[in-house]
């Protein structure tokens, strides 16, 4: 199967600590790089874990708090120094376009690419962007401004040929692409060979679903249904429920509630509280409801 990752390059919350960097990830795909979230600092990160500039085509901010956009400018400076002259997209809340257009205007007015933006519709779920690999969907979340989390599916591929069968019943090779596409063949005294047996069963539709910043959702789980792994904010334990619920984040517990209930393969958690030394306690609670939790960390890579 081809790589489906996510990179962690900050899992902290608002507050900058000395152990986490601000909320950012990488998703990789077949050799191409989706950035969601930019928190300052996160070109530093690209760096310490020797993740390409070129390679990513796109960055997605859930939402217009500084910890998961404030890296966007200085990023976007650096990549001018390095060359890059192929377009970045960037799909944000329709809201950041003139205070990006404006700094950019300011800082970075010698770039030999473009700055495609793409405004969105936090309060929507929709299809946002795709191509022959990825299917990326925004979720609406529930914050105290406009924030959407995102849904990403892997594209199909066609299914391997079976080249035994192709040589056993002298298929010829103008026919493959039909037959990758789903063709039966029929053969000269008019036998049918199904596709079944001409193909291998194709790889399985992977995807992966970030849900941040958001307060705890009851119907969440309908949206991420069966995804492979789940990233879910987990600011706090259920010890400072009330402070989540004043400034619109999710517990663990909750966290772990949103997963069970969407039947996902695997919990991911962050955007942790500074308050917290250690995030055993986070960690302790979501296993409690859902087994399949584990820590995010700078530097992890999960394969999806």
């Amino acid at each position: 199967m081809e790589n489906f990752k996510v990179h962690i390059l900050g899992c902290g919350s608002a507050l900058p600590t000395m152990k986490h960097a601000s909320s950012s990830q990488v998703v990789e795909l077949r050799d191409k790089l989706f950035m969601i979230d930019c928190g300052e600092g996160t070109q530093m990160q690209l760096r310490r874990y020797r993740i390409h500039f070129s390679r990513i085509q796109a960055v997605f901010l859930s939402h217009l708090h500084g910890d998961h956009c404030f890296g966007i400018p200085g990023m976007i400076s650096t990549f001018g120094m390095t060359g890059r002259t192929a377009p970045l997209h960037i799909y944000a809340p329709a809201s950041y376009e003139p205070i990006l257009q404006q700094t950019l205007h300011f800082f970075c007015q010698s770039l030999e690419f473009k700055v495609e933006y793409h405004p969105r519709d936090t309060a929507k779920q929709a299809v946002i962007f795709e191509d022959r690999s990825l299917r990326g969907e925004t979720i609406p979340l529930q914050h105290r401004v406009d924030c959407g989390g995102f849904l990403f599916h892997e594209n199909p591929t066609k299914p391997p040929i079976r080249r035994d069968m192709i040589d056993f019943y002298d298929i010829p090779i103008s026919q493959i692409n039909n037959i990758k596409a789903g063709a039966d063949w029929e053969m000269p005294d008019g036998e049918i060979i199904p596709n079944r047996k001409l193909t291998y069963a194709p790889d399985p539709i992977r995807s992966y679903a970030y849900c941040s910043d958001t307060r705890f959702i009851p119907q969440l789980h309908e949206i991420v249904t069966d995804v492979n792994t789940l990233y879910h904010e987990s600011t706090y334990t259920e010890e400072h429920a009330n402070r989540a619920k004043i400034y619109w984040h999710s517990t663990a517990k909750q966290a772990a509630t949103v997963a069970n209930e969407a039947n996902v393969g695997k919990l991911l958690l962050g955007h942790y509280s500074a308050r917290y030394d250690s995030e055993e306690a986070i960690l302790k609670e979501a296993r409690e409801v859902f087994p399949e939790s584990y820590l995010t960390n700078e530097g992890d890579c999960f394969d999806i």
